[in-house]
C-alpha cells in the first residue's frame, strides 16, 4: 500500500455521538490521528460533526464550516452578559457546549480538518425534543470533491446511506477501507467492505484515553 495517497473521512454522528457510553471507553483523538497516520499513512483526516450555536449567525454561503473561534467568542460574551439570568441547568448546558468547542479546537491542533454544522432541534410526537446534526450529505460531497486527490480512502462510518458513494469509489478503482463499530455498521456496508472492514471496537487498547 506504500505510495498511495490516503484520505480519511470521519462521520462523528455515526461513530461517536452517544457512542462512548456504549463503547465503554473514551477515545483519545490525538492517538486516533497518530494511528491513522502511522498505520495507513493518512495524508488528510476530515472530521464531520455538529456544534450547538445558540443563535450564533454566520454566512452559510461563504463558510464551509461553523467558525469555532467566532462561535466561542459569541457564546462567552453571551454567557457573560446574560449568565446571571440563567438557571443552574442552563448554565450547565452552556458550559458543556463551550467545552465542546474547546474539544474541536484541540482536534484542529492535532491536525484534523473540521467540517461542523449547527445542531438542529426537532420536536417529537411525544413532545420531547431531539437534537440532530447529520452530516451525511456534507461528507459525501467532500469525498466526491476530493476523489482525484486520493488512491485509498478510509471511511469511519457504518451508515448505509454512504453505500452509493462507496460503490462509485470502487468502480473508479479506489481502495476503500471501512473502520467502524461492528454494532453500528449497516449490513450492506459490511457486505460491501468484505475483508476491508475493520471493527473500531478492537482498537480499545490502542486508542483508549487514559484518565
Amino acid at each position: 500500500m506504500k505510495g498511495k495517497e490516503t484520505f480519511v473521512f470521519i462521520d462523528a454522528s455515526n461513530l461517536f455521538y452517544g457512542g462512548e457510553k456504549s463503547l465503554g471507553w473514551k477515545i483519545d483523538y490525538e492517538k486516533l490521528f497518530g494511528y491513522l497516520n502511522e498505520k495507513y499513512g493518512a495524508e488528510k483526516v476530515f472530521y464531520f460533526g455538529g456544534v450547538e450555536t445558540h443563535g450564533f449567525q454566520y454566512d452559510y454561503l461563504a463558510e464551509d464550516s461553523v467558525p469555532i473561534n467566532d462561535l466561542e467568542k459569541f457564546l462567552s460574551a453571551t454567557l457573560k452578559k446574560r449568565g446571571s439570568k440563567f438557571d443552574e441547568a442552563s448554565l450547565l448546558l452552556w458550559g458543556r457546549h463551550i467545552k465542546r468547542i474547546h474539544f474541536y479546537k484541540k482536534l484542529e491542533s492535532f491536525g484534523y480538518s473540521l467540517y461542523l454544522k449547527p445542531v438542529k432541534l426537532y420536536e417529537q410526537e411525544d413532545g420531547s425534543t431531539k437534537r440532530k446534526a447529520n452530516c451525511d450529505v456534507e461528507m459525501a460531497f467532500y469525498i466526491m470533491n476530493e476523489i482525484n486527490n486520493f488512491s485509498r480512502v478510509i471511511i469511519l462510518s457504518g451508515d448505509g446511506d454512504f453505500l452509493p458513494v462507496l460503490k462509485h469509489l470502487k468502480k473508479t478503482e479506489k481502495d476503500v477501507l471501512i473502520l467502524s463499530r461492528g454494532s453500528r455498521t449497516a449490513k450492506e456496508i459490511r457486505r460491501f467492505a468484505g475483508g476491508n472492514f475493520r471493527d473500531f471496537e478492537y482498537l480499545k487498547f490502542i486508542l483508549k484515553r487514559e484518565k
